[in-house]
């Protein structure tokens, strides 16, 4: 072997070499780079299971809230169709009875006369004219209760129900709008409600999310007002569209913020609320489920005069 081949062969030795140390080092840094991912969306995950515990802390500690209003809008109904039930109820003998008498007469098992004269005997003892004078309105009231019950409930189980930031559909974002009024009609019967709803097209949302972010505006207008409620309270719901975005106002004429206080509104925990008036989440909640959607919130307040929260949404995320 002559010179010139030993130099060749030594520097493909080399390069050899260097390629097998290369190949190994970026083994190695792969199976690091692997664990660091597999870290990281761990990480991820427990972190979206922390938020979605979050959401959910905060939806209970509002429907705590709620449910004193709610127990109203469902005892005012129930009340209704149990008077109307035992009253159908104190009536059922009589259209037994007059149901038996009829097959009996039409069966030829009694005459006419004896037919007759039990009738009579009947509409002394429960005067009919009441009966057919009241009994469908009876039976009205009461179908119309219970399906206000059932409203009241749904909107219960889905403003309560656990989902992930991820459930989303193509939604008309008025219906959360709705949803968040019926259940606080009873808190807000004491303000002028004002809605401008615009007809808009549906958009991919997080409904749960849509149903909080309105029931936090609403009752944070509300609490605003109560505090003077003489002046009358009055509190504008808007829904449109502004540009690329669909536009959610909440506008009170409440105690209004100052400048410090709308700086760290939707900080944790910062409230300027009474003691059991408030976690101080509630704004926190509502920011990271609008920023969740892509979206952003304007503030303008004034002391003393009210305030306007918009949440914009884009149309397309």
């Amino acid at each position: 072997m002559n010179g010139s081949d030993g130099n060749f062969e030594r520097a493909f030795l080399n390069e050899q070499k260097l390629r097998l140390a290369a190949e190994q080092l970026l083994k190695d840094k792969s199976t690091v780079l692997v664990a660091i991912n597999n870290e990281l969306q761990k990480k991820v995950a427990d972190l979206e299971h922390q938020q979605m515990l979050f959401v959910q802390t905060e939806k209970m500690a509002t429907l705590g809230t709620l449910c004193a209003g709610v127990a109203h809008e469902i005892n005012t109904p129930l009340a209704y169709a149990m008077s109307n039930i035992e009253s159908l109820q104190n009536s059922t003998p009589l259209l037994i009875t007059l149901l038996k008498l009829n097959e009996q007469y039409l069966n030829n098992e009694i005459k006419e006369s004896r037919f007759k004269h039990e009738i009579d005997i009947l509409n002394l003892q429960y005067p009919y004219a009441w009966l057919y004078n009241n009994l469908q309105g009876q039976v009205n009231d009461s179908v119309e209760g219970l399906k206000r019950i059932k409203q009241i409930v749904h909107d219960l189980l889905n403003f309560a129900h656990p989902t992930s930031s991820q459930d989303k559909q193509l939604t008309d974002i008025t219906t959360g709008a709705n949803n968040a009024l019926r259940l606080l009609s009873n808190k807000l019967k004491l303000c002028e409600i004002k809605t401008r709803f615009e007809p808009l097209p549906l958009i991919w949302c997080n409904l749960s999310s849509i149903n909080q972010i309105f029931v936090n505006l609403l009752m944070n207008a509300w609490q605003a007002c109560e505090l003077d409620l003489e002046k009358g309270c009055i509190i504008e719901v808007s829904i449109f569209e502004q540009g690329t975005n669909i536009c959610i106002e909440v506008k009170d004429n409440g105690c209004g913020m100052s400048e410090d206080t709308i700086a760290h509104m939707f900080d944790p925990f910062y409230t300027t609320k009474e003691v059991g008036k408030g976690t101080g989440m509630g704004m926190t909640l509502v920011y990271a489920m609008v920023n969740d959607h892509g979206g952003k919130i304007e503030v303008n307040s004034t002391l003393g005069t009210g305030t306007t929260i918009r949440c914009l949404l884009p149309l397309k995320v």
